[in-house]
Formats: structure tokens, sequence, C-alpha cells
């Protein structure tokens, strides 16, 4: 088995092993109140990040592009996931 189908392989059992985390948490704690929808989005957004990277890493041939590129895709995931948490870029609506 190849090194990348092995980091495919990883990421494809990470993103649900990553999901167990919270729905652990919500057997023990009020805190964490996830729903179905949670879980999807989550899991969309870990596989669509882990596959992005695999693709960047698998088509880039310069180490310097590479890392740079698999950056954005982290931050980017970073963004979209502390925008649907919190609401970083707070809409600001007046009348």
């Amino acid at each position: 088995m190849t090194s990348q189908n092995k980091r495919l392989i990883f990421i494809l059992a990470g993103v649900p092993i990553l999901l167990l985390i919270p729905l652990i948490a919500m057997q023990f704690s009020n805190a964490v109140n996830w729903k179905v929808i949670d879980f999807v989005i989550m899991g969309i957004l870990l596989l669509g990040t882990g596959l992005l990277c695999e693709l960047v890493l698998r088509k880039v041939k310069s180490a310097k592009s590479r890392l740079l590129l698999c950056a954005a895709v982290l931050l980017t995931f970073l963004l979209i996931w502390a925008q649907l948490a919190v609401g970083i870029f707070g809409m600001v609506l007046t009348k």
C-alpha cells in the first residue's frame, strides 16, 4: 500500500473518530448540544478539508506551494468553523 493511500485511509478514518468527541461529550454534559445537522456539517467540513489537502499534496510538486495551499485550506476551515460556532463575522442589522 502506498503512502498516498495510507494518508487517504487516515483521513477517511479520522473524520468519524473526530466526530465521536462531541457525541461522547453530549453523554456527560449539557454544555455540548449538537443536532444531527451539526454532525453532518462538521463531517462535510472535516472531510472536505482533508480531501483538499490530500489533493494539494498529490498534485502540487513544489514544497513551498504545498505548504501555502494547505495552510490556506486549513485557515479557511478554521474561519468557517468559527463562524458557524460563534459568528465571528457578526452581521449588524439596524433598522
